[in-house]
């Protein structure tokens, strides 16, 4: 295993594993107050909605026209791309809407038995493990082809895997009184990413070249604007007021802009 392939796996593994910055937050939070995580999520959907439309598609193309003549190559690539978003949408079936949002405000009414409050915890759980697999995939896939596209989408999963760690870790943290237990639990759905990272390499490392990196790109991208327009950008708008979420967004893509601009 390469030195670039190890970089991707450790960009994937921070961007799990900040479910646990959620849980140490959850410790903190007596009622629901989370206004402020509109902008992050916000922001999070920015940056993965532009690069996924500049630069992700574009490299899909570009890998897949040097192995396909004509305009097939651009074909594939819009196939790919919606064959992503009905694959997150698949993934996402599984998952009940708005789940993080129902927790929190469910932990707030005080009217939920410890049992419960428990089991709901734990299912969340077990949901995000499922939905953080391709976004494993996604890191992954850019770390291991541009050290600064995987910095920016690893960046951009973590800052919203914080507000899902804190969605797994409130509820079983207000009902075992047990930090170790919220702790430990929303830190494992989080380690789904390496683990669906680790997995996608297993299946597709001895296919690895420009016609298996387009259609891997292409898909990607499809998922992570599913993740964006289905999760992130509902979840913003209901935490915040006004417009931040949207002020996240803008930022979100000036930002990874830029850093595409600097870095070219």
């Amino acid at each position: 295993m390469n030195e670039t392939v190890l970089f991707a796996f450790l960009l994937t593994f921070l961007a799990g594993i900040s479910t646990s910055i959620g849980a140490i937050l959850a410790f903190f939070i007596k009622k629901e107050n989370l206004s402020a995580l509109a902008l992050g999520l916000g922001f999070s959907a920015g940056v993965m909605i532009y690069v996924s439309f500049i630069e992700i598609l574009d490299k899909s193309e570009k890998a897949l026209s040097h192995m396909i003549s004509g305009n097939y190559a651009a074909w594939i690539t819009v196939l790919m791309f919606f064959a992503g978003i009905i694959l997150a949408a698949g993934i996402d079936r599984l998952i009940p809407h708005h789940i993080e949002h129902e927790m929190l405000e469910e932990v707030d009414e005080h009217k939920i038995k410890a049992g419960k409050l428990q089991r709901m915890g734990l299912f969340t759980a077990l949901a995000l493990a499922i939905h953080n697999f391709p976004e494993g995939l996604a890191t992954f896939m850019a770390g291991l082809t541009n050290v600064t596209l995987g910095v920016s989408i690893a960046f951009a999963i973590a800052l919203h895997n914080i507000p899902e760690g804190i969605s797994v870790a409130l509820p079983i943290y207000h009902a075992t009184d047990s930090r170790k237990k919220a702790f430990i639990v929303s830190t494992l759905s989080g380690m789904a990413e390496p683990v669906g990272a680790f997995l996608g390499y297993l299946l597709f490392r001895s296919f690895f070249n420009d016609f298996t990196f387009g259609l891997l790109f292409a898909l990607v991208a499809g998922i992570m604007v599913y993740i964006s327009l289905d999760e992130l950008l509902p979840t913003a708008r209901e935490y915040g007021q006004g417009h931040l979420e949207i002020l996240g967004v803008t930022a979100g893509m000036f930002v990874m802009a830029i850093s595409l601009l600097l870095f070219k």
